[in-house]
């Protein structure tokens, strides 16, 4: 199939300007390679890895695929200590949950002691293996010694002053992550409130403002919505949620069944799961503890509390009490290969932009 070339597929020599976004917890190098090796941009979700873990899956992924791929970190924060009130909150809205999934109360996952210190060593693995693209979102990390590398670097903005922000920050890209899109909010000069601008509106604002090429992110599942990225100026369009259901996916099989069921109604923002706002299936475990907990933790401390109900639950096969990370068009998730889902995004696109295929 013939694409026209944009300012993406160009840069990093892709056949398609389609990116699997970076999901933490969900991304596998076999789902990172086979996308890449489709001819769009593979991404590792690798914030919640330890440095080891990076390294390895940096490898693996080298060891399948010989094209561009991408590295995503978090820009995390140390947290404040929780006041004693705020923790015991927290522990009385979980403990019904904790019970129904034999969970003991005291259960906490592990969380390193200094989550700006793990940015740190998750940033010198990046550096030492010089992977091709660097992507992050919450924020702007320190880029000098990934710049020297020679990486692609990539930042996640949700409103026109971020992508400014990140333009003089010195990133290359700019992926425009939408209001529909799935998991964490990327926003981090604003509250997120204030930035929760669809992607129609959104995309061509950051067109306008910055001269970076723009990547597209939020509700985008098929060649359509590929399609009406590139016609709002985008050079290229990133999905989380349409590759969720691939085969290559980790998402557990209850995930992936929510992402079949859902309708455009069922997800909801919330905070209530890791102390940090994000897009995913409304659940009884979000409802209910959104109507009990006054505040969470501060993320991601919230998570380590949380954590231990959503593997449990989805251990039982009970997909009420776990954690569904999904965008606004996640109905028209598709169970297909990772590969055979990229071209059949990339023909469904060929076929509402016309041209010779």
């Amino acid at each position: 199939m013939h694409w026209p070339a944009t300012q993406l597929t160009q840069r990093l020599g892709l056949r398609y300007p389609i990116v699997q976004a970076p999901m933490a917890g969900a991304t596998s190098p076999e789902l990172v390679a086979a996308v890449s090796n489709a001819g769009g941009l593979g991404s590792l979700g690798g914030a919640l890895m330890s440095p080891d873990a990076l390294r390895q899956a940096i490898r693996d992924i080298r060891r399948r695929t010989d094209r561009p791929f991408n590295v995503n970190l978090f820009v995390w924060h140390d947290p404040a200590e929780p006041e004693p009130a705020a923790l015991a909150a927290v522990r009385a809205a979980l403990a019904p949950f904790r019970s129904r999934v034999g969970v003991p109360e005291d259960a906490v996952l592990p969380l390193p002691p200094s989550p700006r210190a793990l940015l740190e060593q998750q940033l010198a693995v990046v550096c030492e293996e010089t992977v091709p693209v660097f992507s992050f979102a919450f924020g702007i990390p320190p880029l000098a010694e990934v710049q020297r590398t020679g990486a692609v670097i990539a930042g996640t903005a949700t409103t026109v002053a971020e992508a400014a922000a990140l333009e003089e920050a010195g990133v290359d890209l700019v992926v425009a992550q939408g209001a529909e899109a799935g998991g964490h909010r990327g926003s981090f000069v604003a509250a997120f409130e204030e930035s929760m601008i669809g992607g129609l509106a959104l995309i061509p604002q950051i067109v306008d403002r910055v001269r970076l090429p723009v990547v597209a992110a939020g509700g985008i599942m098929d060649g359509r919505g590929i399609a009406a990225a590139l016609a709002l100026g985008a050079q290229g369009a990133q999905l989380g949620t349409a590759f969720l259901a691939c085969a290559e996916s980790t998402a557990h099989p209850l995930h992936k069944a929510a992402l079949r069921r859902s309708a455009d109604t069922d997800t909801c923002v919330t905070a209530v799961y890791s102390g940090r706002p994000a897009r995913a299936v409304r659940t009884t475990f979000i409802a209910d503890l959104e109507a009990r907990l006054p505040a969470p933790l501060d993320f991601p401390l919230q998570y380590g509390w949380t954590g231990p109900v959503h593997y449990a639950a989805a251990d039982k096969g009970d997909g009420d009490l776990m954690f569904l990370l999904a965008g606004q068009a996640a109905a028209l998730a598709r169970s297909l290969g990772a590969a055979e889902l990229v071209e059949a995004l990339a023909q469904e696109a060929q076929a509402v932009i016309g041209g010779p295929a």
